[in-house]
Order: structure tokens, then sequence, then C-alpha cells
């Protein structure tokens, strides 16, 4: 996609606030982590885009219970950090390529796990700089789905984690990271699973049973490996993709009569 109006990376939460408090309430504002579940349109994103990857990074172990992590820890990161703590819950994300802060923005989830049922409490910050902390209860979640405050965004998640009974943790991230390199396109640049899975099916079984796979659209191209990833052959133009992912749609809907949702969100502007 193309560039960020303003492209801001904060040195830690305390230079974040403090910025916000300086920018215009008239300036749109984007947080973006990794964006690994993100299309970027062509022409951009208008004012500020916030990067936490790699900036917001504190990972620490709070109690006997608690981990705190903050929106730019990948979420692999806290996986092996939690399991080399003595924790168990979360090995689940060492199967999502994203951050902690995208993570607590979709319920991201993946092998059977999803990520609010093992939070106890977020923090937040507004496009004023203020920051809080929130109750896991006062919003409402989903199946990738989360309804949150209006213009604010997270910056930490306090996890309440299990005991590790066994030594097995290790090994179960292992064989998650495994079991994704064997059945997801990880070589070839994608925005992840491309459609929520409708209610009692999957997503991939009806793209592939539409006969969708290799479908191209300019230079993007359904996955022939998962058919719920649209893969980047190189080149291909966020125009390109939007344009699959409507063609996708619109015949899965035509043969099966069902309407899929995007899991992938699409910030920006047309080129």
């Amino acid at each position: 996609g193309g560039p960020a109006e303003q492209f801001y990376i904060p040195a830690d939460l305390a230079d974040l606030a403090a910025f916000l408090a300086t920018v215009p309430a008239s300036t749109p504002v984007t947080f973006i982590g990794l964006g690994s579940n993100l299309l970027v349109r062509d022409g951009g994103v208008r004012g500020v885009v916030v990067a936490t990857s790699g900036a917001l990074n504190g990972l620490a172990k709070i109690d006997a219970e608690h981990i705190r992590a903050e929106a730019g820890v990948a979420s692999a990161k806290l996986a092996r950090f939690s399991v080399q703590q003595g924790f168990s819950g979360v090995e689940f994300l060492a199967g999502i390529p994203g951050t902690i802060g995208g993570a607590l923005a979709m319920n991201a989830g993946a092998f059977g796990g999803e990520t609010w049922p093992w939070i106890a409490q977020v923090e937040t910050i507004d496009r004023f700089g203020v920051i809080r902390t929130r109750a896991a209860a006062e919003y409402r979640v989903g199946y990738r789905s989360v309804v949150a405050p209006a213009d604010e965004w997270f910056v930490a998640g306090i996890f309440r984690l299990h005991p590790l009974r066994d030594d097995g943790g290790g090994a179960l991230i292992k064989s998650l990271l495994a079991k994704r390199g064997a059945t997801q396109p990880t070589q070839l640049p994608n925005a992840g699973s491309v459609f929520r899975n409708p209610p009692g099916d999957h997503a991939a079984r009806l793209i592939e049973a539409a006969g969708l796979k290799g479908t191209r659209e300019g230079r993007a191209c359904v996955s022939t490996l998962h058919a719920n990833f649209i893969v980047n052959d190189g080149g291909a133009s966020a125009a390109d993709i939007e344009r699959l992912i409507a063609r996708v749609r619109a015949s899965v809907h035509a043969r099966f009569g069902v309407e899929l949702e995007t899991e992938v969100r699409t910030i920006g502007e047309p080129a």
C-alpha cells in the first residue's frame, strides 16, 4: 500500500502520551502493530500512523498468576515468555504473527484458543494521551470482534494464566508453529486469514469448494495451500487484493448463499 502522511514510532509509553497530547483533534490517528492482518490501500493513510511494534515492548511477570505485555510485543514472544515463566494458556499465540495490541483489538485466535478469555485488565490510551486501566468486563467480546470505547487504543494487556503443570509448553509451541508452516503460505507475503469463519463452517472450505484456489486478480492470488489466504505473487497492489476479495465473496455467495465477512482490516485511501 501507500505511505503514511505522518509516521510515528514512540520511544515508550510516556513518549507516546506526550506526543498524542500535541496532535490536533481534527487529525486522524491510526495504530498499527506488525501489520500482519492489515491491507493498506495504495493511496496511503491520512493523518498520523503510530507504530507500536518494537516500541511498546514491555513484558514482565507481575505475580504468580499474571503477565503484563505491552501492545508492541509479538504474540509469539508472549507465548514463549509465558512458558519460560511457568505459565500455561496462551501457547496458541505462537501461531499468530502479530502483536499483543492487534490480538487485543480483534480477539485474535488460532488452534482453538482466543485472546480475551485470558485477559484480566487492559491499559488504553486516548487521542489526548490519557492512559487508563480498564477491566475486561468493560468490553463486548466475540469471535474476532471487540467493541471498545471510541478513540482509545490498547497499549498493554494483563493476562491471568494457569500454572504450567508439566514441561510440555515448549513442545506444544513447536508443534503449533510446525502446523502453521505446513498449512499456511508463510513463505509468501500475505495479510493473514482474509475472511472470518461463518457459523458452523470454514471460509477456506467454502472458497475451495467454489473452485477458487489459484484465482488471480493482477498479481494477487488465492493461495493454493490454504484457500482463506490471498498471497502477493510479486508486485500486487492493494487494489488487486481488494478486487480478488470482492470476487471471492461474490462467488461463494452465488454458489452457497453465504456472505463471507472479512477478517483482514483495510485502511487508507485508494490510489
